[in-house]
């Protein structure tokens, strides 16, 4: 996560205006998920492969090092092309070094499963945030597997040594909560077992590991358990095989400039690659009810990915009611929603976002202070947000960011199509996951000062 700013240094703050029809053809960021996943199967794999648009954001580099650390060969390329000459399932060397992850959970924990399968010992540190967050749960069904956690502080927390398993044993895991980085890390402890090794989930959680999996080479089944469960069936001991991998562009980042162009009249854009993996996209099938004009063309899949280029067109938006169940596969995209649903004519009713209040901010209070501001009625109750849609927004309000990113974007997004000009009191953290968000957003006709 890059921190361009520290919450001590001076704010940038930044005004969106009124602007006229934004036009162009751009591409977002590169998906997270699949960055780190991509370069941790290419350094497990035998021969080479190759990865375009990888997000490269503080997180993605971490883990780039960390598999350098470990024996991988990793090279920048080129423009966002990048090279990894892997060692082959179990073949990690010991690291001279403690491996940094910084400020990245998910780099950490995918690692630490990598770690487990071979007979090394590796030390995994991290920024104080990331030194302060659980990794016993991670840990637990790896020491089932046969590797050991020889030092760390207490509760498992960070700086913690983990002693690689010399003969990994398959297991039978059920998670006991839905999460994608448990499963990831028995999955990848897992190749370097004999036998199978199995996950079941009760409630499934992103597939993005499974996928790739497959993509480079290993037998891994995927079924259906129970009734939103799912039980994962890895094969041992493969050759994984070098492929070339292109990152997707990611979702969450691509929804700014879709609700920008839906807002702003006239404006026609065109987002290429954007991942369009069915648990990551609510946001869409939500503005389409709501009669957004959004075309997906060019379908087609990368690393077990499906992609698209999507056409954006200006539209008349009406309020509707969002699902508790869709929260899931949208919880970062409703404050940029918020914003959609403030300029479409009616109410919007979006249930079930208790998930909100424990993201960088409470980003439930911090939206609906967003929206009052700049003139917007509002209303929270219990873990719903109401808003009510007049087809226009006075604007002219000074939002506070809470440091939180999407509220950053969020805002600005906002101020692009408002009566009077909205003011952000923070932009700094907006590089935490879009880097080049302004710059982008000014090229297809963003008036931002």
């Amino acid at each position: 996560m890059t921190h361009s700013a520290s919450p001590a240094a001076p704010p940038t703050p930044l005004e969106a205006r009124k602007s006229a029809a934004l036009s162009g053809r751009v591409r977002v960021p590169g998906d997270k998920s699949i960055s780190h996943r991509a370069l941790i199967l290419g350094a497990l794999a035998v021969g080479e492969t190759r990865i375009t648009g990888l997000l490269e954001g503080e997180d993605v580099l971490n883990t780039a090092k960390a598999m350098q650390a470990l024996g991988a060969q990793v090279d920048r390329t080129g423009d966002f092309a990048w090279v990894v000459r892997g060692v082959g399932v179990a073949g990690f060397a010991a690291p001279k070094n403690a491996l940094d992850f910084g400020n990245s959970g998910t780099g950490c924990r995918l690692v630490m499963g990598a770690v487990a399968g071979c007979p090394i010992s590796a030390i995994f540190d991290g920024d104080a945030s990331l030194r302060g967050r659980p990794m016993r749960r991670i840990v637990d069904p790896l020491e089932l597997m046969g590797a050991r956690v020889t030092e760390s502080r207490d509760g498992g927390r960070l700086p913690l040594t983990l002693q690689g398993a010399r003969d990994p044993l398959p297991i039978v895991y059920r998670t006991p909560v839905a999460s994608a980085q448990i499963k990831s890390a028995v999955l990848l402890a897992g190749l370097s077992a004999p036998g199978v090794t199995t996950v079941i989930e009760t409630e499934a959680s992103r597939d993005h590991t499974e996928l790739m999996l497959r993509h480079f080479g290993a037998q891994i089944v995927s079924e259906n358990e129970g009734s939103h469960g799912r039980k994962i069936t890895l094969t041992g001991q493969p050759e994984l095989q070098g492929a070339d991998v292109v990152v997707p562009a990611d979702p969450s980042s691509a929804a700014f400039p879709i609700v920008a162009a839906l807002i702003v009249a006239q404006s026609d854009i065109v987002l290429t690659d954007v991942m369009t993996n069915p648990l990551r996209t609510g946001l869409f099938t939500t503005l389409r009810e709501m009669g957004a004009s959004i075309e997906e063309s060019e379908v087609r899949g990368d690393a077990g990915e499906p992609m698209a280029q999507f056409r954006i067109r200006a539209s008349n938006l009406r309020g509707v009611e969002v699902p508790p169940e869709r929260a899931p596969s949208m919880i970062d995209e409703y404050l940029v929603l918020a914003v959609a649903a403030a300029f479409a004519e009616g109410t919007t009713i979006m249930r079930g976002l208790q998930e909100l209040r424990v993201k960088e901010s409470d980003r439930l209070e911090a939206t609906a202070a967003m929206l009052r501001v700049n003139g917007v009625k509002v209303e929270i109750s219990g873990d719903d947000m109401i808003v009510e849609g007049k087809g226009h927004v006075p604007g002219g309000g000074l939002v506070a960011t809470h440091m939180d990113h999407r509220i950053a974007m969020s805002a600005l997004v906002m101020g692009l199509a408002s009566d009077q000009p909205v003011t952000v009191d923070d932009t700094a953290f907006i590089a935490t996951s879009f880097p080049d968000f302004i710059p982008m957003m000014r090229r297809l006709g963003a008036d931002f000062s």
